[in-house]
């Protein structure tokens, strides 16, 4: 399992929002703002986007703004890290509900309601 290591992360004055480094496999860095954190059967996951200073996504993100990084919270040595999903029906899990969460959380924040949203499927009226 990958960690994937971060700085106590900084705060950006202008959005209020906290800024992590997240280091990749080839010790790579790049800047990420958490966008949420969820529980999933007592696991916690989260999920980052990318940042820039002037609000462009970076390089490798380009051209795809819906773009989020979905990690799972570990803790080694006392400290909370995060780490790669390495099993895929674990992850196809997580994304689905991160991205089911993410779209009502945009709806709710844009104050519309989302009729086909309906955990009774298949009812009909």
């Amino acid at each position: 399992m990958k960690e994937e290591n971060f700085g106590n992360g900084n705060e950006n004055e202008d959005e209020n929002e906290i800024v992590y480094t997240l280091i990749d496999e080839e010790e790579k860095e790049s800047d990420f703002v958490l966008i949420k954190r969820i529980d999933i059967d007592g696991q916690s996951y989260v999920a980052f986007e990318p940042f820039s200073e002037d609000g462009d996504l970076s390089e490798e993100y380009d051209g795809d703004e819906d773009s989020f990084v979905i990690l799972k919270v570990s803790e080694e040595d006392g400290e909370e890290v995060f780490v790669t999903i390495d099993d895929d029906e674990e992850f196809d899990k997580v994304a689905d509900i991160f991205e089911d969460e993410l779209m009502q959380d945009m709806q709710d924040d844009e104050g519309g309601e989302d009729e086909d949203y309906n955990d009774n499927e298949g009812d009909d009226e």
